[in-house]
This record gives structure tokens, sequence and C-alpha cells, in this order.
């Protein structure tokens, strides 16, 4: 067909009659890799569509752009740490000097911003009325503070207050925003629980007045004890927390241990009950709303992407379609660092029956495939396997290779170490500790020397095996510094304590081991607990990735990848797939294996958009662009939020 490249040995059922479309100009090309990129990375810029607008956005969205702007916003808020008064002051010159040049980037970065953007959207922008203000109030400030120090009249300078209005401000900081809105139109519908909440603290208040206040009791301090309103209030209100527990009901207790159950009443209604329903409260509200800028973000990637489509398409029999070979100059524009082999595993996927063009359906969900890390990974060959395959490869020894391999293998080690941690515990002086010392450093030494055996030892020691490099170190610092322990006592002439004290920070380090097996310092299992019912289901582009390479032959399980016998990225021959099916296919990809990146790597973005993209019919064509823009989160939701509706 036309326009469209056929990997070798592939043969491809005969695609309908179509007339070869006239070549797609560059520009349009250019305007449809833009649509992608800002579906791809949930943009919603809108800009102007001329050749050069269409270049200078690219530009401006380009990541040394980015990380220019954010170093300059690091500098800029770092400024307080060297400007008077401060724990390392320079002069008034040096900072002025910094912080005008950060102005100036700043400046750069919104007259950028103005000439890709339309004139009405740009000036009818909140963010960029505040940045225009906030850097013209900070030169002021300059040029008076400045002018008052010259004539050594003291000032402040106020701007400072300021600063954070960059960080927040710029369309790189889209996060920040959202968080901030969220938690904005989140504060009306709680209000009404923490009301409550404050009128339940005020009841019991009123309640401790009558039952404490007449008789007489005093503090450990001396005075008087719940006599005041305002104090009863404020200390009930600290017991909230239990900073105050149970200093703040002694002296009723000691009066009467009846009075005790007024503070367990009180702690149990506002302390578990009502701080549980509170909580309850602003996490389903902010998530409501969260829910809706998501919802929000999802319509204009669909709308991005049709745009992208309406520009490619060419009319294919009775549907429209993208041909492949539009498709490729696409993506290469899209992810120019994308490897071949990468790209034509998208097209398969994208291509599912290998016609040469890609459908509408598919066609939207690039942007996601292209958000999906696919890790590229080249098996090596054991270095044993090549010298002495007879023996490496002999029944024995794949036995061996087997047993490292397994799960018991960690387990097992797992429990040595747990029992040296309790001989580490008990007397050095005792003769049995001190063999048994030796004993575990040969289990170990024997550890690292099966893993070396079974493992290819460049993988096992990659530049991402941390553990690896730092199991190895550890015992063999330990295995030298214990020996030198032992001639030297051996010797008899001194005892060297220094020695002593390494072999020991050692053997304690050694305990470190144990966290190989626990993956993912518990904070990742305090993030994933509120997203768990989606993060543990794989999305719908996901799975369409590995089921096509599961179907291709080329695919490596995550668990094969825990044993570090691959290695991430190599691609020492950028291949694409080429040959038939089963074995030729491995054989021509000269060792390039595919698999989908762990869990670890998927970001707060993927998540949420994993979680409400969902609801969206894929034969929805969502609103306009003025519509979805128009639109306010809030106006989704009641206006007169309630105690019933919050909850």
């Amino acid at each position: 067909m036309p326009g469209a490249r056929q990997p070798a040995g592939m043969h491809r059922p005969p695609s309908p009659p179509y007339q070869e479309p006239p070549a797609l100009e560059d520009q349009d090309l250019l305007l449809a890799a833009a649509y992608v990129s800002d579906a791809q990375y949930n943009r919603n810029v809108p800009f102007e569509t001329s050749p050069q607008a269409i270049r200078l956005y690219c530009f401006y969205n380009h990541w040394t752009m980015r990380a220019a702007t954010y170093f300059f916003i690091c500098v800029d808020l770092a400024l307080a740490f060297f400007e008077e008064p401060a724990w390392l002051p320079l002069p008034f010159l040096a900072t002025s000097i910094a912080e005008v040049l950060c102005l100036t980037v700043f400046f750069g970065r919104l007259v950028h911003f103005a000439k890709v953007t339309p004139q009405m959207v740009f000036w009818k922008d909140t963010k960029n009325i505040c940045l225009m203000v906030t850097i013209v109030l900070t030169l002021i400030d300059l040029i008076i503070y400045g002018s008052l120090e010259a004539v050594n009249i003291r000032a402040v300078r106020w701007s400072r207050a300021l600063r954070p209005v960059f960080l927040i401000n710029f369309p790189e900081s889209r996060q920040i925003r959202r968080a901030f809105r969220s938690i904005r139109n989140t504060l009306p519908d709680i209000l009404y629980v923490f009301l409550l909440f404050i009128f339940s603290v005020l009841i019991f208040s009123l309640i401790a007045l009558k039952l404490f206040g007449n008789r007489g009791l005093k503090t450990v301090e001396g005075s008087p004890y719940f006599t005041n309103i305002l104090d009863i209030t404020f200390e009930l209100y600290v017991l909230v927390t239990t900073a105050n527990s149970p200093d703040v009901m002694m002296p009723a207790y000691e009066f009467s241990w009846w009075y005790s159950l007024f503070f367990i009443t009180y702690i149990i209604i506002n302390t578990y009950i009502f701080m549980s329903v509170f909580l309850a409260v602003v996490y389903n509200n902010y998530r409501k709303h969260l829910k809706n800028e998501i919802r929000t973000l999802a319509y204009l990637k669909r709308h991005k992407m049709l745009e992208a489509f309406n520009i490619l398409k060419v009319k294919v029999g009775t549907e429209f379609m993208v041909t492949e070979a539009q498709w490729r100059r696409l993506v290469k524009l899209v992810a120019p660092d994308i490897s071949s082999s990468h790209l034509e595993l998208l097209l398969r996927i994208s291509d599912e029956g290998q016609k040469g063009h890609v459908d509408k359906t598919n066609f939207l969900r690039l942007a996601d495939l292209l958000n999906i890390q696919v890790v590229t990974v080249n098996i090596r060959r054991h270095p044993l396997e090549a010298w002495m395959p007879q023996v490496y490869q002999s029944s024995a020894s794949l036995l061996v290779q087997k047993m490292v391999r397994h799960r018991t293998f960690v387990w097992v080690y797992d429990v040595i170490i747990l029992v040296n941690a309790v001989f580490i515990a008990l007397d050095e002086k005792n003769p049995f500790i001190s063999y048994a010392e030796w004993l575990f450093l040969f289990l170990y030494v024997i550890e690292i020397l099966l893993k070396l055996y079974t493992y290819e030892p460049r993988a096992y020691f990659g530049r991402k095996q941390f553990w690896n490099w730092f199991d190895t170190l550890i015992i063999i610092a330990a295995l030298v510094a214990t020996v030198a322990n032992t001639t030297i006592r051996s010797a008899r002439k001194y005892s060297s304590q220094q020695i002593l004290d390494i072999v020991l920070i050692l053997r304690i380090l050694r305990l470190l081991r144990v966290i190989i097996s626990i993956q993912s310092i518990f904070i990742a299992f305090i993030l994933e607990a509120f997203f768990v019912a989606y993060s543990l289901e794989k999305s719908e582009v996901e799975t369409a990735i590995e089921k096509k390479i599961q179907e291709l032959g080329v695919g490596v399980q995550e668990e094969e990848m825990q044993d570090r016998s691959l290695v991430d990225n190599v691609e020492a021959k950028d291949s694409g797939f080429h040959g038939d099916e089963g074995d030729n296919k491995r054989k021509a990809l000269k060792g390039l294996y595919f698999r989908i990146a762990s869990k670890k790597y998927r970001t707060v973005d993927a998540l949420l958009q994993q979680m409400f993209e969902s609801e969206i019919a894929p034969e929805d064509e969502s609103p306009s662009l003025e519509e979805i823009l128009n639109v306010s989160p809030s106006s989704r939701h009641p206006r007169n939020p309630s105690f019933g509706n919050s909850v």
C-alpha cells in the first residue's frame, strides 16, 4: 500500500482501496503534534494555530524552558536566606541583581506566553495579570528600598511576601492551582460539619462549667479549675488532640472518679466519632471537586485528540482513518526519543488489523499509549554459559539456579538475618557467639556467590541495583574487619577498639538487608491506599499493550525483572519488528524484550485520570471547547450545602 511501510516477513490482509491523499503540509502535522502533546501532558492552554505560533508554543513547552523557569523560581524563593535579616546575609546589591535577573526571566516567559496565546484569552487570564502586577510591585519595592538604603534610612521589603505568586501562577504549576481550587471549593461543604463540632465542644464546655465551676477545685499549679467558659472551651478543644490528657481531668477525678465518665464521653464523641466524620466529609468533598477538575481535563484531552485526528484523517472506504506513514511522523514529532522498536509496538496496538492505517478509536488513545512507560530490556547470557555451556546447563546447575531464583531462597535469608540480629544482641564474650558470627559471614558469602552464579554479573551490579552493591560491600567489609580483629586478638599484644567498633557497626548495618524484601518505606502504602480500588486494576490501555507484547512473543514478566536477570534500557541495536511467528521473532529481535514499567512509575495524575476517565463513554463526543472552559467545577454541585448533602 502506498505511504505505509510493511515490516519484513509480515503478511497483511488487503486493505480497502482509496485514493492517495495529497501530502500533508508540515505545519498541519506540527499542529496535530502540538494537540497530541497537550493531551499527553494534560495541558489546557489555548494557543494560536499559525505556523510561527505553533513553533513558539512547542519551544515554550520544551523541557529546557520549563527547567529554567523552575530554577529561577527556586532562586527567587531562596533569596530569603541571604537577605537581611538572614543567617547568611549578602550585600543588597548582590541580592537585588539576582532578583532583577529572576524578574527578567519571568517577564520573558510571560511575553513568550503572550506570543502563542490569543490576546483576548491572555488578558482575561487572571494568572497573567497577577504575574505582571507582582513583577511591577517587586520592581517598585526594589527601587524604593534601594533608594532609602542609599541615604541610610531603614526600610522593609514588603514585596517578599509576593514571591510565591510566581510559583503558583505559571502554567507549569497547574497541579498546585488544582489543589488550591479543590480546597477552596471544599471549604463551604465542610463548614457545616465544623460548626457542629464547635457546637458540641461548647455544649460540653457549659456542662463542665456547671459540674466543676462551683466546687472550689484547683489545678496542679493552684489555679481555679474550670471556672471560666473560655478557658474550659480551650482546654476541651486541646483535649480533642489528647495533648493534655489525662492531666486536664485529674482534679475532677481526684474529687470523684465518677467525673471521669464526663471526659471519657467527650473523647468518644468528639475525638473518635466527630473527627472521623469530619475527615470523611473533607475527603469525600475534596475528591468530588477534584473529580470534576480531572473530568474537565479528560474532556479537554479528548477534544485535542479529536482536533489532531481531524487534521490528519483521510477517507478509507466509508470511514476516516490516519495513514501509517502520517501516524509514524506524528509520533516521532511528539516523542522524538522513542525507539523504533517501541514505535513499532505502539503501531501494532493502534493498527489492530495491520491494514496500514489507524482508526479514530485507536487514534484517540495515542496520548495514553505514550504516557505508559514501556521498558525495553536486553537479556544477557551468563559468562559461564558461554565458557562452559554443558556444565552451566547441566541438571544440577539448573536446579541450583532454580533454587536461588525461588522466593523461598529470599525468605530463608530473611530468617537468617533475623536470627543474626538476636545473636548480635547477645554477649560478645561468649565463645559460642563468636563462632556463630563466622557461620553467619560464611552464609552471607555463599549467598552472594550463588547469586553471581545464577544472575548475569553486569545485570546484578547494574547502575540501579543499589541494594546489591550495598549488600556486597557490607559483607566484604565485615569479613575483612572480622579477620583483622581476630588476627590482632590472636597476637595478644593489644586490642584494637576501633576495629572492634567497626565490626559492631557493620554487623548492625547488615540487618538493613531485610529492607530488600520490603518493597515500597510504608510511604507508598499510605499514598496508594486511597487509590487501591483503581491502582490494582490495569487500565484498558495498559492491558492492550501487555496483550500485544505477549502476542508478539516479546514479553517479560515483572517477576523476571525482580530476579535481576535483565537490564533496563540497554538497546544495543535499535531494531524494529521483523520475521514471522514464534521463535523467529525472538531471534530477529536479538535479545530485545518489553514490559510495562512497575506501578511505582505511575503518577498521581495518571491514577486520577484512570479513576475518572472511565466514566466517559467512548462514543461521547464531549462538550465544545467553549463549554468545557466556561463551566465552573462548583456549578455541578448544590449551591447551598448542608450537613446531609455534605456527608
